[in-house]
């Protein structure tokens, strides 16, 4: 097996990079223009804009909530097979919305199917990622996450063309039939370490080595003659193949044990406890990793950053519509101008983060301030531009989300990277999936965005100001690192400040 040192920061590390990049627009070019097709099931299903909002809010929150459970199949699993089975239920989920008779249909196809493919995708991208970079993983990280943004700047434009020339119907089934690539792009996504399913398959190889004799291997193929009392020809196999076969021949094994008495018994119990034990060791992992305040004060911050930022990307092309201020979608979308300025300010925080005197946690309070002022000046522009203006700072700022892997690993370290991600993307999704039914509701009660927009604004400024005080230096000065010694994640904010 390679070793990780030799492997990080280049060679195939950049063909992960394309792939992933290539994967995240594919998947979530559709999810994060949702904005663009939202006024046309408005006027399709004639729904509430609360009801509707579920649609657009669900296929970006489910995808986050799960993350515990993406990121435990790619922990199980590895990135190609999940990124494959991905691929099916992205377009599986888009084309069967095309056949939605109602909204309640819809926000199951797209709201929950696709936003669960996406979710997987971006759990498996970016760990992988994160495995092949050290030194470079903030540009990395940046140049994968640009590939929603660039997504939805193409899908944008492409969703309005394609609505116009094939309706929405047809729309959704040609889109849905581009997601099916992204089982192209986990082929080039070679596993850097084996996952714990084929860890579990070698386990059982080395249980059975006495019953299996290995001749000199050619190549990658291993020649194997089974020890058994019947004379049975070489046969040549592959390692994965031998790994599955040998993993049979365990099953066939345990299912003969019943016939053995009380032992049967004892092995059920046995491995009854030793999967109780496993899933007591990973909720105990998460609990240490909620210890950490600095942790704690992040996941509140994503939070509070989604529920409020996200629901400009559903509504904004409806409040130019509200306002006025436009008749139809122009031919470059709002949602387009705030996914190209979000692709930049994914590349340039991804550069920033990674330079050494630069603070990461604070530099996303401050990309929570600003974004904040963005959502209070919405409710005051009245023209076209201003709302063009507006959109392009808010997706700058809201590139934020690329730095979010670079900032947890800083804070819990690479060998709990998979866990604090998966549990940081469910506050991240927590707040996405409520952010634009509030935003509807208050719209629906008042027939005003203004008051919707002032709350938004309202609670990512509260974020950026509960990160930036839990963050400071002065909260742990009175600890040690020998707290918690078997722990191998900084603790502190003073160590915070110096590796960010």
């Amino acid at each position: 097996m390679t070793s990780s040192a030799k492997v990080q920061d280049g060679g195939w590390g950049w063909a992960i990079v394309a792939a992933s990049f290539m994967a995240q627009l594919l998947a979530y070019g559709s999810p994060q223009s949702v904005g663009v097709l939202y006024p046309e099931w408005l006027h399709a299903f004639q729904e509430g804009k609360g009801m509707t909002a579920w649609v657009g809010s669900l296929v970006a929150g489910v995808g986050l909530i799960a993350s515990p459970v993406c990121s435990a199949c790619v922990d199980n699993f590895g990135a190609r097979p999940v990124t494959i089975f991905s691929g099916v239920m992205v377009a599986g989920g888009l084309m069967l919305s095309a056949f939605a008779p109602n909204v309640q249909f819809l926000i199951f196809s797209y709201g929950i199917v696709v936003g669960l493919g996406c979710g997987l995708v971006y759990a498996a991208t970016l760990t992988i990622t994160c495995q092949y970079f050290d030194k470079r993983r903030g540009l990395a990280l940046g140049i994968v996450t640009t590939g929603t943004s660039v997504g939805a700047f193409l899908y944008a434009t492409g969703q309005n063309e394609l609505i116009v020339l094939f309706g929405l119907d047809g729309c959704l089934l040609i889109i849905g039939a581009m997601a099916l690539n992204l089982m192209a792009c986990a082929g080039f996504m070679r596993p850097l370490n084996m996952p714990g399913y084929y860890l579990k398959q070698k386990a059982a190889l080395e249980r059975n080595t006495e019953e299996q004799v290995f001749v000199k291997p050619q190549s990658d193929d291993l020649k194997i003659s089974t020890g058994s009392n019947h004379a049975t020809p070489e046969k040549t196999l592959t390692v994965k193949e031998l790994l599955i076969t040998i993993d049979s021949k365990d099953l066939a094994t345990q299912t003969e044990k019943p016939k053995e008495g009380p032992l049967a018994g004892l092995a059920i119990m046995k491995a009854i406890k030793k999967k109780q034990r496993a899933y007591s060791d990973y909720m105990h992992s998460m609990y240490e990793i909620l210890q950490d305040q600095v942790m704690v004060a992040f996941c509140i911050a994503v939070f509070l950053f989604s529920l409020g930022a996200f629901p400009p990307v559903l509504f904004i092309e409806d409040v130019a519509q509200s306002e006025g201020l436009i008749e139809e979608v122009s031919v470059i979308p709002l949602v387009s101008i705030g996914a190209i300025a979000t692709c930049i300010g994914k590349l340039a925080l991804g550069m920033l983060v990674d330079i050494r005197w630069i603070n990461g946690i604070y530099l996303y309070a401050f990309t929570m301030f600003s974004g904040s002022m963005a959502l209070f000046f919405i409710p005051i522009t009245k023209s076209y531009v201003g709302l063009q203006i507006l959109s392009a700072i808010l997706g700058f700022f809201s590139g934020n989300w690329s730095i979010t892997s670079y900032i947890t690993t800083k804070i819990v370290g690479l060998d709990r990277l998979t866990q604090a991600h998966g549990i940081l993307m469910f506050f991240g999704g927590f707040g996405i999936m409520l952010g634009p039914p509030v935003v509807g509701w208050f719209f629906d009660c008042t027939q005003s965005y203004d008051l919707a927009f002032y709350f938004s604004g309202s609670c990512v400024l509260l974020g950026a100001c509960i990160l930036t005080v839990l963050s400071l230096p002065c909260w742990n000065r009175k600890k040690t690192e020998n707290d918690r010694p078997e722990v191998q994640y900084t603790s502190s904010c003073d160590k915070v400040a110096s590796v960010a």
